[in-house]
């Protein structure tokens, strides 16, 4: 997970657009599992689709009390899945949402208890985090179930350089790492570029 730099691709407000735009996508592609596809694997390595929900519903309350000031590590503990896995997610996503689109979200100081031992950043880098992480859980979530995921030109220019921005080197090689070693190699799109940067093989399950 990136921690500092200077120059984000969009305005704040641009910013929160563009991630909810992200985050509904994923909210589009979620909707398409079903109970037989949560033990599939995922292009989160030991991550099952249960897993990687898990994770993204947590992940979006997790933001959202941190937008709130508040930074207990347990609002970022996964919980197992409940008996209906497309509301549950929902619910989370749109949460998350209506957080964001609070009056003065940007200009709050964000605690994320999980990145580097505890780190409190501005709003408007916090969202960046989220942004790019419903980017590339949207395309995870769709390969594990076999399937594609659109995004429009203008969000993929504007999540590659949040994406190059990543710290690489020892930090991907940490257990619990937000993203694992790039991928080497020539990417043939920005979304590959975006997913290889971040760890992900484009060809996955390739």
């Amino acid at each position: 997970m990136i921690s500092t730099y200077e120059e984000l691709p969009a305005s704040g407000t641009e910013l929160l657009a563009l991630d909810a735009r992200a985050v509904r996508t994923s909210i589009d592609v979620v909707a398409g599992v079903t109970s037989g596809d949560l033990d599939a694997p995922t292009p989160c390595e030991g991550w099952t689709l249960r897993d990687l929900l898990e994770h993204m519903i947590v992940q979006h309350y997790g933001f959202a009390a941190a937008a709130r000031g508040e930074g207990d590590i347990g609002l970022w503990k996964p919980q197992p899945l409940s008996a209906d896995p497309l509301g549950e997610y929902r619910a989370a996503a749109e949460h998350v949402l209506a957080t964001f689109a609070e009056p003065g979200v940007l200009g709050r100081q964000f605690p994320l208890p999980e990145v580097r031992d505890g780190i409190i950043i501005p709003g408007t880098l916090a969202v960046s985090f989220h942004f790019i992480d419903y980017v590339v859980h949207a395309w995870d979530v769709a390969r594990a179930l076999g399937r594609t995921v659109d995004f429009d030109d203008d969000l993929l220019s504007a999540a590659l350089p949040v994406a190059e921005a990543v710290p690489r080197g020892a930090e991907r090689e940490r257990p619990g790492a937000s993203f694992a070693p790039e991928v080497p190699g020539a990417p043939a799109s920005r979304l590959d570029r975006i997913l290889a940067v971040l760890g992900r093989s484009p060809g996955w399950p390739e």
